[in-house]
């Protein structure tokens, strides 16, 4: 027992600072300033991370339990001494030219996991990252305190050589693993095959890829979570395997099948064991492994007897390959379908796991804590997430005051029983940092977010000034687009939609939870206002973009009425500005890479390694952000994207298409067939998708002279629309 205590003692020793690895790190964030920093390790206080900062002989003093705490030591005092901000989408390192000198300052983290990703957000943003911009990700994780992400790039090698190895032939896998961009939901079990096949060179590159990822970071200090076997098997399973006890099961979103093996097969722990065995041999483990057996598909029995047994085998299987493993769950499933996971079966699934090998992730705690209706998970620990985005769509949106103060107000409710940690699960990243850095910004306190100080140095932080009018600007947008209220998640614009005389589509939701009116003030204050930082000139342009799409609903109704009454002439008119409005905003966006389509289909096309890679990677990328699937997919618009070279080459196509119609309606008196042109039009997509072109991957025009001249043409039309 001695040893025991001896050996849990000395573990903070054994995962401590890794002082080279910090040190690079700094040099990489502040490479001008990096000799002024100095790096010391600090033990952990009672299992959390703890930095501490200090001025030494002109120096500052950094200090840490490991790489972690040692970038966020970094980060407090870029953010609180220097006015610094780092972020997706702006950055501000414009240090002073004398270092500030700093009292000594310790900060110890009340949370003992700060989670980070969704599998969606692999797909969604990171399809096509390479180790270039895997790093720097790395670096931003660290620097906001992340110290648990999920690992799942390159994990199709893992299955690769796991089925090769149970005698599967490279044919029997061609239909099983799908192309790049959907590895997301190939992972959690809802589709095989859809984009591929799957080169073998992706597979190696991206193994690769991965052991840089994973051993950066380590290095930091991070534990990675690696996913782990939950019955997801080829359909060739069934043929090799003839009396294999197989369930097909279909994510009802124009897929073919997939086929999960029941946890009650002998086989389905043979699997497991040699998946983490294999995956452990290829990547290393930190024991904490991610596996949703049933996300957005329904076991095939409510019965609690039955899901413990299952989710028990899970575990089972887990720890047959490792003694130490601990399951990170995914608590998706109890949001999406709560009709089935009432609290009977939630506790039948989460009980059958001794409570410290399990972690839940409550996966959208700011839109609907599920903590408080399962008596926090049953006593498992679990961690506060905040989703915010779905699809990678673009908008302004959050629930900044909830976010402000719903993990200090969980961290101090009984209820909460064992909240572990915070964490970030937003299905696509690069869009409104501002919600990304508040919820970081919890990370080293226990205290609500104070949101008009906050706002106040994040104004500071990200312009390099004190405006007043900007801190105004930012008070109005936390009460419109950042209010959070009435809906799930952000409203898209109508633009976005497959066209319609409609005011929304299934998957362009255009309801916003604010009048639109109120947000012309804030976009006046950025117009006439000036910061010279890549941050004002995003919010510059994302603000000027999202009160232009707003717009389109107002011009909607314009050539709506016009057709309507059958006056040719106004539809004409209206129809046309239409157009033009999505013509100026692909311009506005063209100003900023943040909004550009280009570099995506760029990026995808170079982990090509023949012409015919190249060709597969882009219909992927294509495919992804506009029909989803094929030509009848029910998730068309989806993962919509206002970017410039979208805009003007695939929505406002297929405006131009629809408005020839009417205006050929209005011409003949003969009603437009809108079912036969809904069919036509998904052809049109598809040969879209199947394209090949070179999209702009530079930006074009001064993003303060186009947003001047959009509001110029723009504020007062507008203004007038919503009188």
């Amino acid at each position: 027992m001695i040893c025991v205590i001896v050996i849990a003692m000395q573990l903070p020793a054994v995962a401590q600072l890794n002082k080279e690895a910090s040190l690079a790190l700094i040099k990489r964030v502040v490479p001008q300033q990096a000799a002024v920093f100095v790096v010391e390790p600090l033990p952990q206080e009672l299992q959390k991370d703890v930095f501490e900062i200090e001025s030494r002989q002109n120096k500052i003093v950094l200090r840490g339990n490991n790489g972690v705490a040692v970038a966020s030591a970094l980060y407090y005092y870029l953010t609180e001494y220097c006015h610094c901000q780092i972020t997706w989408n702006g950055t501000n390192l414009k240090l002073p030219a004398k270092i500030p000198a700093v009292a000594k300052i310790r900060k110890t983290t009340p949370y003992e996991y700060r989670y980070y990703l969704n599998y969606c957000t692999f797909n969604y943003s990171m399809s096509w990252w390479d180790w270039e911009r895997w790093q720097k990700e790395i670096d931003w994780m660290a620097l906001h305190g992340i110290n648990m992400p999920l690992a799942v790039t390159g994990e199709e090698y893992t299955w690769y050589e796991v089925y090769k190895g149970m005698g599967f032939t490279d044919k029997d896998l061609e239909d099983f693993f799908c192309g790049p961009a959907y590895f997301g939901w190939f992972w959690m079990g809802n589709l095989d095959g859809w984009g591929g096949p799957l080169p073998l060179s992706w597979m190696k590159s991206h193994k690769t890829l991965q052991e840089k990822i994973l051993k950066q970071e380590r290095a930091l200090g991070m534990r990675p979570v690696l996913p782990a076997f939950t019955g997801h098997v080829p359909a060739a399973f069934k043929k090799k395997f003839p009396n294999a006890k197989l369930k097909a099961t279909n994510w009802s979103n124009g897929f073919a099948d997939t086929y999960i093996l029941d946890a009650e097969d002998p086989m389905f722990a043979q699997i497991g064991k040699q998946f983490l065995q294999t995956q452990t041999r290829l990547f290393g483990t930190d024991h904490l492994y991610s596996a949703d057996t049933f996300n957005e598909n329904e076991p095939p029995s409510d019965e609690p007897a039955y899901l413990s047994a299952l989710s028990a085998r899970i575990y089972e299987g887990m720890k047959q390959a490792d003694t130490a493993a601990t399951w990170v769950m995914q608590g998706w499933l109890f949001y999406s379908d709560r009709k089935f996971w009432k609290a009977p079966q939630i506790e039948a699934l989460l009980k059958a796991v001794p409570d410290n090998k399990m972690i839940l992730l409550d996966l959208a705690a700011e839109i609907e804590p599920v903590w408080k209706r399962t008596d926090a998970f049953y006593g498992k620990p679990w961690i506060w997430n905040m989703l915010n985005n779905f699809g990678g769509n673009v908008n302004l949106f959050g629930r900044m005051d909830g976010v402000a103060a719903g993990p200090a107000l969980a961290l101090h409710d009984s209820a909460s029983r064992r909240l572990a940690g915070i964490g970030l699960t937003m299905e696509a990243i690069e869009q409104n940092p501002v919600m990304y850095e508040l919820t970081m910004q919890h990370t080293w306190q226990t205290e609500p977010v104070q949101l008009n100080e906050w706002l106040r140095k994040y104004v500071l932080n990200r312009y390099g000034t004190q405006s007043d009018s900007l801190l105004k600007a930012w008070q109005i947008l936390r009460h419109t687009v950042y209010n959070g209220q009435l809906i799930r998640d952000g409203a898209e614009s109508i633009i976005t939609g497959r066209p319609t005389f409609d005011s929304t589509t299934k998957w362009t939701r255009t309801l916003l939870n604010y009048p639109p009116k109120e947000l012309l003030s804030a976009w006046e204050l950025f117009i006439k206002s000036s910061a010279n930082t890549d941050g004002f000139t995003y919010d510059l342009i994302d603000v000027t973009r999202q009160v232009m799409a707003n717009y389109a609903l107002p011009l909607q109704k314009k050539w709506i009425s016009a057709y309507r009454a059958k006056d040719s002439v106004a539809f004409k008119k209206t129809s046309s500005a239409f157009l033009q409005l999505i013509e100026d905003m692909d311009r506005l966006l063209a100003t900023k890479k943040d909004f550009m389509l280009g570099p995506w289909l760029a990026d995808a096309r170079k982990w090509g390694t023949t012409p015919q890679e190249k060709a597969l990677y882009e219909r992927n990328a294509r495919d992804l952000i506009t029909l989803w699937g094929d030509a009848e997919s029910p998730l068309h618009e989806y993962s919509n994207r206002q970017w410039s070279g979208l805009l003007h080459d695939f929505y406002k196509a297929r405006w131009q298409q629809f408005f020839g119609l009417l205006d050929s309606s209005l011409r003949t008196d003969i009603t437009p067939d809108l079912t036969a042109f809904e069919k036509k039009i998904s052809q049109w997509e598809w040969k879209w998708v199947n394209e090949q072109k070179v999209f702009p991957v530079k930006v074009s025009g001064n993003p303060v002279t186009v947003a001047q001249e959009m509001y110029n043409k723009y504020h007062l039309e507008i203004e007038a629309a919503y009188e």
